[in-house]
């Protein structure tokens, strides 16, 4: 089978009002056919799997290579199932920017309103962006991290990261379904046009170096800066981006106090210890190698593909007529199903079945 490949370049520019006013209505009602035909828990499968959330903001009238499309879809969303929450069994938190930063906060308020238990969810919120930002440490800052969670206290995370050197973008999918550990092969994709050779402390291979750091976390400043002398005389690795200066005693010092305070059992509660960042861990991973052999890995996890060009009417313009009936078709096979005449809602499955078909 021949291989073929896509370079696309990036385009700037926004999704207009009436665009993104449309994406919220369809959005808003293509949820609302998926609870009824499948239940809530089947659209956060379906939002964590890459290539149906890239048809999804297809459907949106997104251009299949356009920029923004995470951002603008999630908040679509977002805006779409706010007031419905009852109705549909999902509820949305965070979004782009600062918005992601009130993640734990909206929640909390979801938690209180429909008796939630919020805490083991703010906790997975809380871990996924410090995994992305601090365990896999591939180039991309997180700029936009979205949060979807059911009654039933099943969740799905979308965040997306931005390289300031090549100006490509990353997008994590994440989903509480099927994942056993946070901290070892933990997502359900990571989408990029560009691989490179991260610090990659969520790898498989990098168990030991996890278990290493943890118990290296745990031990008494003084006694590792000791056994760290001799050994700094050597030459450090030249695949860590870590020099002499940031294993200063002084700076080493600072992170091992945060860590010796909170005496982490494991690598996900190191992970969660206020302050410690990215350098931090780095600096950490390095002296886990040093003193007990314990390298990481440096395997890029990213496996997908998809460009971020511009909304510039490719393969077409949004044709405004087409969306607002696709929009007025939905609503009317929902108010059907709802009285029991479930007629459109077998004539949208059987046109599926015609193009699987096809």
């Amino acid at each position: 089978m021949r291989k073929a490949e896509a370079l696309l370049p990036l385009h700037y520019g926004s999704a207009p009002k009436w665009l993104f006013e449309r994406m919220v209505a369809l959005g808003r009602e293509l949820v609302r056919v998926m609870v009824l035909e499948f239940g809530p828990e089947e659209v956060l499968r379906r939002l964590s799997d890459p290539f149906w959330f890239q048809a999804l903001g297809c459907t949106m009238g997104f251009d299949w290579h356009s920029s923004g499309l995470t951002t603008t879809v999630c908040g679509a969303l977002k805006e779409a199932l706010k007031g419905l929450e009852t109705e549909v069994g999902i509820m949305v938190a965070g979004g782009k920017g600062q918005a992601s930063l009130r993640t734990p906060e909206e929640i909390a308020r979801y938690g209180d309103r429909f008796s939630v238990e919020a805490e083991p969810l703010i906790n997975a919120s809380r871990l996924v962006a410090k995994v992305d930002n601090c365990a896999l440490q591939d180039g991309y800052q997180l700029y936009h991290h979205t949060f979807f969670f059911t009654l039933n206290g099943t969740w799905c995370v979308i965040q997306q990261g931005m390289n300031p050197q090549n100006r490509y973008a990353r997008r994590y999918h994440w989903i509480s379904e099927g994942l056993e550990d946070f901290c070892s092969e933990p997502h359900k994709a990571v989408c990029c046009d560009r691989k490179g050779r991260p610090l990659n402390l969520v790898a498989s291979e990098s168990s030991g170096s996890r278990r290493a750091i943890t118990e290296l976390s745990r031990q008494h400043p003084e006694e590792v800066l000791k056994e760290l002398k001799p050994v700094k005389k050597l030459i450090l690795p030249q695949r860590h981006d870590i020099t002499f200066q940031d294993l200063a005693p002084e700076k080493l010092h600072k992170v091992l106090i945060k860590t010796y305070e909170r005496q982490p059992q494991e690598f996900k509660d190191l992970l969660l210890v206020r302050g410690l960042g990215p350098k931090g861990l780095r600096a950490l991973s390095l002296v886990a190698e040093l003193i007990y052999g314990e390298a990481p890995s440096f395997k890029d996890p990213a496996r997908f593909s998809f460009a971020h060009g511009g909304k510039d009417g490719r393969p077409y313009p949004v044709n405004r007529e087409l969306y607002d009936r696709t929009i007025s078709v939905l609503k009317e096979c929902v108010w059907a199903a709802r009285i029991g005449r479930t007629e459109k809602l077998k004539a949208v499955r059987r046109l599926d079945a015609l193009y699987q078909r096809m």
